[in-house]
């Protein structure tokens, strides 16, 4: 069973310590930051997710970073409590210096019957409600959240969704994105895209009542106007494609997972930086354990990429 180390406790206080410097503000670009799959950190490299988070704190002004994306699967196992310490201490650097968000995957659960207990434990709606950039969650769980940030001169959401959501999950978040017809949406859930395009049997698969990717695409993604990207983990690999939703906007849907690779996945992450003035994302593959950059064309590239005016409903 995984303990957390003195040596962890004493570098999270020290670096709770420490002033942070604020980001750049206005029309200049800025990073929104991908945390995949950090099951096998919980459970067996702790060092790895504190080197991750760590990371993004030292990297908030060079990067310019708005949010961080947890795209689920934060332990292993949903009932070994130590691994959830090691995730809510990884991510307690984060705490008031730079807005996250999570989203139970099905390593987060006891599947049937969508047991969030230990989850709700430590990422609970309280833990985020007072931060002013939490916009609120489903019911009386954190499985469905949504936050808020603003970058590039622009107005962005972020609408994270549990496991397979099953519908009521879909129509609130659809509510959620008409009634901000102005940001630009960013929607996370752990099982969305796969190597070959969206996911299409994960509720067959797992047993239970859901959406997979295709019917998200279907039933949510493709009839909100502001919905432009859509990131997910869940299976090995990386993968990207561009859609176009009923309004005629471009949505960019994205897989993100390293787990299978070596040491749990040696702590790869991605920085996707968005620059509104310029059309474009840019997308970076790192490593703050190895200290190195991914230079693979699946891995770091650029899409051009120009961000309609969005107008409120009349």
């Amino acid at each position: 069973m995984v303990t957390c180390s003195r040596r962890l406790l004493l570098l999270l206080t020290v670096v709770l310590a420490c002033p942070q410097v604020a980001a750049l503000h206005g029309a200049d670009p800025f990073s929104v930051v991908l945390l995949p799959d950090t099951q096998n950190y919980s459970e067996k490299y702790p060092e790895t997710y504190i080197a991750q988070t760590l990371w993004i704190r030292q990297q908030l002004k060079q990067d310019n970073i708005k949010f961080a994306i947890h795209l689920g699967d934060i332990v292993q196992t949903a009932g070994q409590e130590p691994e959830w310490e090691n995730a809510s201490l990884a991510m307690r650097l984060l705490d008031g210096v730079v807005p996250y968000s999570v989203a139970p995957g099905n390593h987060d659960m006891i599947v049937m019957g969508r047991d969030t207990s230990l989850y709700n434990k430590y990422f609970s709606p309280a833990r985020f409600s007072s931060r002013k950039w939490y916009g609120g969650h489903l019911g009386e769980t954190n499985d469905n959240n949504y936050c808020f940030f603003e970058g590039g001169g622009r107005k962005f959401m972020v609408i994270n969704l549990e496991f397979a959501p099953r519908d009521e999950a879909l129509q609130w978040a659809a509510s959620i994105a008409a009634q901000h017809p102005t940001h630009h949406v960013i929607v996370a859930t752990h099982c969305y895209m796969r190597p070959d395009g969206r996911d299409k049997n994960t509720p067959e698969a797992y047993k239970i009542a859901g959406n997979s990717g295709e019917q998200m695409w279907q039933k949510l993604i493709r009839k909100q106007p502001n919905i432009f990207f859509v990131v997910s983990g869940h299976v090995l690999g990386v993968a990207r494609q561009t859609s176009v939703n009923d309004a005629g906007h471009k949505v960019l849907e994205m897989l993100t997972d390293y787990q299978g690779l070596e040491n749990g996945g040696d702590g790869w992450l991605r920085t996707i930086t968005i620059d509104v003035a310029a059309s474009e994302i840019r997308v970076r593959t790192y490593s703050p354990t190895l200290r190195q950059a991914n230079e693979d064309p699946q891995e770091t590239f650029t899409l051009p990429w120009k961000f309609p005016d969005l107008q409120s409903k009349k």
